[in-house]
């Protein structure tokens, strides 16, 4: 089997829109290579809860090993930093047992810290934060960033710069310092990436979400939140349970729960969609019809890695659409809507 070019073993990672079928994809291609799967996924590293979070089933698990999920007490922060050093201890150890490790995820940051190291600019903006850090006067805005990091290395008396460095530090964990160097890993990231059209993308969500629901989910929720995990937990927050909180409120009715849910991962899987877009190392797969004999040639004939420059890696290159032009509708999803595009 070619899993290696050049010296450097080349490892799948699955990418995708939420809801496309990446866990499924992943579990197919461990059990027909030997392989294990780390999964890089905020919200999945968290223990008990398991039905928002999407987690691999039991018989799944029996069947395949898997790596950085439930783990982390639902009453705690985790960030990209930890997952990354995690995630790459796992990828050595898989590798070092003769197995193929196969990342697997949704969460942009932690799928290309882990294959790209840090990257500053690779960490989006959280207008929410910006929002509450902009009232701050210069003096709290400092306290607040040295209370995270007491060495941002940033002009403290600038309050944009300071701004942004709590953005990147509440996304990726201190100290700057660390997040500024660029380590890639000594492994070739195969990005296989799942595509269909929006509508069948949203199809897929409206009857997960749906599912989701009649699973328990609400019940989950104040299984939470009687364990003593708060509302503003990081996993309580995210898509699903957050929704399963406003229901508990009264804010929502049962029946209006699995609705709200669904619209609001159609917004998610946007925002993957046009993440993923800007990185042409993705060779994408249409998943109807099943793409699984078209991805195993794929990963046992990779293509020679890129080489890099002595400066590092490089800047990602212009976008350029896959040939299928994401699922043959002539659309791709702009600003969280599917808007046609040129030709």
């Amino acid at each position: 089997m070619g899993r290696a070019c050049a010296t450097m073993t080349a490892i799948p990672v699955v990418v995708g829109p939420t809801g496309i079928g990446k866990s499924q994809l992943a579990f197919e291609l461990a059990l027909r290579l030997d392989g294990e799967i780390v999964v890089a996924d905020s919200r999945q590293v968290y223990q008990r809860l398991d039905i928002a979070t999407n987690k691999p089933s039991d018989e799944q698990r029996r069947r395949v090993r898997y790596h950085m999920i439930d783990f982390v007490d639902p009453a705690s922060d985790f960030n990209a930093a930890q997952y990354v050093v995690g995630a790459r201890a796992a990828i050595d150890d898989i590798t070092s047992r003769g197995k193929l490790p196969i990342v697997e995820g949704g969460t942009m940051l932690y799928v290309d810290a882990v294959c790209d190291g840090f990257s500053l600019t690779g960490i989006p903006p959280n207008p929410a934060l910006r929002s509450e850090l902009a009232r701050l006067d210069v003096r709290s805005l400092r306290e607040r960033l040295l209370g995270i990091d007491p060495e941002p290395g940033v002009d403290l008396k600038n309050p944009v710069r300071m701004i942004r460095a709590v953005e990147i530090l509440e996304a990726a964990g201190p100290p700057l310092s660390v997040l500024r160097t660029r380590t890639p890993p000594s492994w070739q990231a195969l990005r296989i990436g799942l595509v269909a059209a929006l509508s069948v993308i949203d199809r897929r969500l409206d009857e997960r979400s749906r599912r989701q629901v009649e699973r328990g989910l609400v019940a989950e929720t104040q299984s939470a939140l009687d364990a003593g995990v708060s509302p503003a937990a990081p996993v309580l927050t995210g898509i699903g349970y957050a929704e399963a909180l406003s229901h508990l409120r009264g804010e929502l009715t049962l029946d209006e729960l699995p609705v709200v849910m669904a619209r609001s991962n159609r917004r998610y899987a946007r925002r993957q969609l046009r993440w993923w877009r800007r990185d042409e190392r993705v060779r994408w797969f249409e998943i109807e019809p099943d793409p699984l004999a078209g991805i195993l040639s794929y990963v046992e004939n990779p293509p020679a890695p890129p080489a890099l420059s002595p400066s590092g890696p490089q800047p990602l290159r212009p976008f350029a659409p896959p040939p299928h032009e994401w699922g043959g509708q002539g659309h791709l999803p702009i600003n969280g809507e599917d808007k046609a595009t040129s030709p």
